[in-house]
């Protein structure tokens, strides 16, 4: 079995903001996978299937980000998951938006759900994707940049983005972590 958390905040008022990439990936792979994000438990809402002969459960933690291990640490106590069962997704801004990068464990980077996360679980030795939404304009607040919605044009990158990071959590699930680093954490040309 693997859990796919995606962070991000609840409520429709950050549906399309940048700091919901992890959640716009996880609704992707829903719709791809036919699970339906329903259920209301462990602080998220969850859906349960299967990616293939693979057990899934798809989680999206309603605890706000900063809060997020709340949500994974009750997710991964009650269904007695293993560290290299569960798999993190969620924006980064210090990544080029439409870059993705796959990692089997590492710090939170600055990220504040997957310091969260780290504090809860007491370990960072889980795989994660980070989604690139970056850099940061010159002069603008991160804060305020990441809770703002992505314009038109960068919805366009991003939901490339997700298409591969969909692809490489599909190559993760069926344990080649090192084949979907090697694919896709590939640096963008910027113009």
């Amino acid at each position: 079995m693997w859990a796919i958390v995606g962070l991000g905040n609840p409520g429709r008022d950050y549906a399309r903001t940048r700091h919901n990439a992890g959640f716009l990936l996880v609704r992707l792979l829903a719709r791809q996978w036919e699970i339906r994000l329903k259920k209301h438990r462990f602080k998220a809402k969850i859906g349960e299937g299967f990616k293939g002969e693979q057990a899934v459960i798809l989680m999206l933690p309603q605890t706000w980000m900063n809060n997020s291990g709340l949500a994974v640490k009750e997710l991964v106590q009650h269904r007695d998951l293993t560290l290299n069962q569960l798999l993190v997704v969620y924006d980064d801004l210090d990544i080029v938006l439409g870059e993705i990068r796959v990692r089997p464990e590492g710090s939170s980077g600055g990220h504040r759900g997957v310091e969260s996360i780290i504090k809860e679980i007491g370990d960072t030795r889980f795989p994660r994707v980070r989604l690139g939404i970056g850099p940061l304009p010159v002069g603008a607040d991160a804060a305020e940049y990441v809770l703002a919605p992505f314009t038109e044009d960068e919805f366009k990158i991003m939901k490339e983005s997700l298409a591969k990071a969909a692809q490489a959590v599909e190559l993760i699930l069926e344990g080649k972590i090192d084949e979907a680093m090697s694919r896709f954490n590939q640096k963008i040309k910027l113009q």
